[in-house]
């Protein structure tokens, strides 16, 4: 092998795999999804940890929050109450973790079970008085931490993309 070839290797080999690459790993095969991903991560975590620190004045989780959120959205008729899977899938945890959530906030007086008139196996969940007027109490709070996490966020130039396009999404109709 020639001088000049050694050297053209050697700056490939230095090219392909960055000093900042772990020994022995594979560059990413797709850098920028894998750097896309890792900032929305990023950004999930500083909202959802900035408002559960903001909605323990109101003695929930962010996670109970939004069970009584999706919850507070039923109505009477069809398609206007949610099976126990529904409300999992709303505010994706699994079944029995949302099982376990919604009999927490039941003990607590915030939620009520019951069966479903027409299929006994069905079993729904509505959100008391107390329960509703806890979501009140708590709503301007919660709104308030996610524009401050959000304000926060778009300082970092890696999750600022991402901040204007969680502002400008549009809800479905």
């Amino acid at each position: 092998m020639t001088q000049q070839t050694r050297e053209m290797q050697e700056k490939q080999e230095t090219v392909e795999a960055p000093e900042s690459a772990e020994p022995g790993c594979p560059p990413a095969p797709t850098p920028g999804l894998a750097q896309g991903w890792c900032a929305l991560s990023a950004l999930h975590s500083r909202i959802e940890s900035h408002i559960e620190r903001a909605l323990q004045t109101h003695e929930l989780s962010v996670r109970e929050f939004s069970v009584l959120n999706v919850l507070s959205e039923q109505h009477d008729g069809p398609g206007g109450h949610l099976r126990m899977h529904q409300v999992a899938d709303s505010v994706v945890l699994s079944q029995s973790a949302t099982t376990r959530l919604v009999t927490r906030l039941e003990e607590r007086g915030l939620l009520s079970r019951y069966l479903c008139p027409t299929d006994r196996r069905g079993i729904y969940t509505n959100v008391t008085p107390d329960g509703l007027a806890l979501l009140v109490e708590a709503r301007p709070t919660h709104d308030g931490a996610l524009r401050e996490a959000l304000q926060d966020a778009a300082q970092r130039p890696e999750l600022a993309p991402l901040v204007t396009a969680v502002e400008t999404l549009v809800p479905p109709q």
